[in-house]
């Protein structure tokens, strides 16, 4: 491959503590790559492995200049190895896939030719997944919650297989744990996704890095997520409408109970409705001045156009 011919592919692989497979997936992902005939990089990601898996990605760099590696000083998540290799990636087209020859390599022209339809981000969807029965039950609780949550019908928001249009990519901004919701990113920042059916295969080295508690925090991401895409920019409608229910529901009760004392006489200091309206009013007072706030510090830090959001440009072609 020409050193200055433009990348086609760039296939980013994070691993953590998978130096069995290493040598092994490298193999298949060059097979792939050599099949589809393409100018392709493949970057591993390392996050912090304490084991010899830099190692054996080291000797691949070796073998073949289309391999290469990025490695963390520390474990630092596969949302931060993600962000890392889409932000080195230069091919116009972005795949991921996990490191633990779970995912299959051999299925990424499946995913690539969904792209060609149109689609800016294909998802995996492992339909026979070869996990133990606690560990698919745990997925599908969460794929279910994260489609009604987020109204994209997806069946496998997680599958680690995955492939990107480069625009999608350097649209994202990664931190924390949001790589579980990417699909759910892109299509909140105006993207196309769906998903196809690939192949899963057991684990054949080490141990799974997933866990229950993983469920709960995925949670939390989704809260996360939903925020930062709709509320991040207008914080105030979020605030505001929750602010403006409870202060009616206030005004509303407290205007019944003055009726009652000013037309019928009532007595009003030992009616726990006054105290219910006036805490409505004061939480609903309180709702709009967070969102206020939150306009407020929005405003000042508002962050310069991001280009990559912007599918298309129009009137100032013959600018330079």
């Amino acid at each position: 491959m020409n050193s200055h011919e433009p990348l086609e592919l760039s296939i980013v692989i994070p691993m953590l503590n998978e130096e069995e497979s290493i040598e092994e997936l490298g193999r298949l992902v060059l097979a792939t790559v050599s099949q589809l005939n393409v100018p392709a990089e493949i970057i591993f990601v390392d996050d912090g492995s304490t084991d010899g898996s830099a190692e054996r990605v080291r000797r691949l760099c070796r073998l073949d200049p289309r391999f290469k590696m990025i490695r963390f000083r520390r474990n630092c998540g596969k949302a931060a190895a993600l962000a890392a290799g889409f932000q080195a990636a230069q091919g116009n087209f972005v795949v991921t896939m996990d490191a633990d020859l779970q995912d299959d390599p051999a299925e990424i022209p499946k995913l690539l030719k969904k792209l060609d339809e149109g689609w800016d981000l294909v998802s995996g969807w492992k339909v026979m997944r070869q996990d133990p029965f606690t560990k698919r039950l745990l997925s599908k609780i969460y794929n279910r919650f994260t489609s009604w949550f987020s109204g994209i019908r997806l069946h496998d928001f997680n599958c680690g297989l995955k492939a990107y249009r480069r625009d999608v990519v350097k649209s994202f901004k990664l931190y924390g744990e949001l790589h579980r919701y990417l699909p759910v990113i892109a299509y909140r920042n105006g993207f196309r996704v769906t998903e196809v059916p690939v192949q899963h295969h057991a684990r054949k080295y080490g141990r799974s890095k997933y866990g229950a508690a993983r469920l709960l925090r995925g949670a939390f991401d989704l809260l996360t997520v939903t925020f930062l895409t709709r509320y991040k920019s207008r914080p105030l409608h979020l605030f505001g409408t929750w602010g403006m229910l409870s202060s009616l529901a206030g005004f509303i009760i407290l205007t019944v109970l003055a009726m009652q004392k000013i037309f019928f006489g009532a007595h009003l200091s030992k009616r726990p409705l006054l105290f219910l309206g006036l805490l409505l009013m004061i939480v609903g007072i309180q709702f709009f001045s967070i969102g206020l706030l939150g306009e407020m510090i929005t405003e000042s830090r508002a962050d310069a156009p991001d280009n990559s959001l912007i599918k298309e440009r129009i009137g100032w072609e013959n600018e330079s």
